[in-house]
């Protein structure tokens, strides 16, 4: 653990040694709001959108006339790197973040990869997540529920409740977070095409969810509302598109405006991307070993699972290096017993657990 911490402050050092001009050009550092003292001052304080580093004029003209939803956009790219540490932790690149820096992730999502795609449609997806959230709780004046979709109601139920309003949070999202992809190169293009696939993954996992009426809770009658999924639902179904994302190249062409990238896929017998599906056009580094060029921290001193056959498993997160063993003690509870009425006892018990870290 301490030769992670080590690593980190490695890297957070170049990084501020050599700037972060090439980074700022390759990444919104936006996304660093939902980091540090800006995030957890923001539910005290009032939000000065000039200091919020990184905006372009379109999001900073956006942050003044909605000022109260900004509390939202930055806790939706909170729990979208939330959700992406999760979704990697068993990984070589474990969506690792850099404390006091503006660049969050460094120099990883400078390229085109499959992680870059990835960290762009789950943050924008958090984004319009938190925003339709907070409309449906009431935390904003300008944006409540949504009264547009709700059709007919089935059998043996009515429409009642808040249904939350995607459109609205995807709305925002699609004006702040792409407010920047606006220029004519291939990363633009990447980008705009990542950030809408993440947030289409709301408006493809919308259910209806229900509350029985009755009594003695007899469910005599249904009301219904559409709502999101757990963000977790979200994070699963991006997972499987960062595994199955499309590898593009990069095809130039004049316009009336100049010299324009667009993307086409790299191989033709695949089936061609949806506007579901990620995108990417630069391969990603092994993340086996350390390199602040490429971002990587390495994976010595990670946790490996000596059972799996897996990328989390010793052998492959490892890297062919080896792993080491140590034994690890834990208090646990254990022995709990029910008492009738109504609280339950336990004892405190000592388990020693073998613990494989990656040499």
């Amino acid at each position: 653990m301490f030769c992670e911490t080590l690593r980190m402050i490695y890297l957070g050092c170049f990084l501020t040694l050599c700037g972060i001009t090439h980074v700022m050009a390759s990444y919104p550092i936006w996304w660093s709001l939902a980091v540090g003292h800006q995030y957890s001052s923001m539910g005290t304080q009032p939000i000065l959108c000039g200091s919020i580093p990184g905006l372009v004029p379109k999001q900073l003209r956006f942050c003044r006339n909605y000022v109260e939803i900004m509390p939202s956009v930055a806790e939706g790219v909170k729990i979208g790197i939330q959700e992406c540490q999760h979704q990697f932790r068993g990984r070589r690149w474990n969506c690792t973040t850099i404390n006091d820096n503006l660049a969050i992730f460094g120099p990883v999502l400078d390229k085109a990869t499959r992680e870059s795609a990835f960290v762009h449609a789950i943050a924008s997806a958090g984004v319009a997540f938190a925003v339709t959230r907070a409309c449906a709780e009431g935390s904003a004046t300008i944006c409540g529920c949504d009264t547009r979709h709700k059709g007919p109601p089935g059998e043996g139920w009515k429409w009642g409740g808040c249904s939350e309003d995607v459109e609205f949070g995807s709305m925002v999202s699609r004006e702040f977070a792409d407010a920047r992809e606006n220029r004519p190169d291939a990363r633009s293009a990447m980008n705009r095409h990542n950030n809408e696939a993440g947030r289409m993954s709301l408006s493809d996992n919308m259910f209806l969810k229900c509350k029985c009426h009755g009594l003695s809770g007899s469910c005599e009658v249904k009301t219904c509302w559409w709502s999101q999924p757990d963000f977790r639902v979200i994070g699963d179904y991006m997972k499987d598109k960062y595994d199955s994302a499309s590898e593009m190249v990069v095809e130039k062409h004049k316009e009336s405006r100049g010299w324009v990238e667009t993307l086409r896929p790299k191989y033709n017998y695949f089936k061609p991307p949806t506007e579901r599906d990620l995108v990417y056009y630069e391969g990603s580094p092994n993340f086996c070993d350390p390199n602040p060029e490429t971002g990587s921290f390495g994976t010595r001193d990670r946790i490996c699972n000596l059972t799996s056959h897996g990328i989390d498993g010793c052998d492959l997160l490892c890297c062919g290096r080896g792993h080491n063993t140590r034994t690890e003690k834990r208090k646990e509870k254990c022995h709990c017993i029910f008492h009738w009425c109504c609280y339950v006892s336990c004892q405190e018990c000592v388990r020693v657990y073998d613990v494989h870290t990656c040499k």
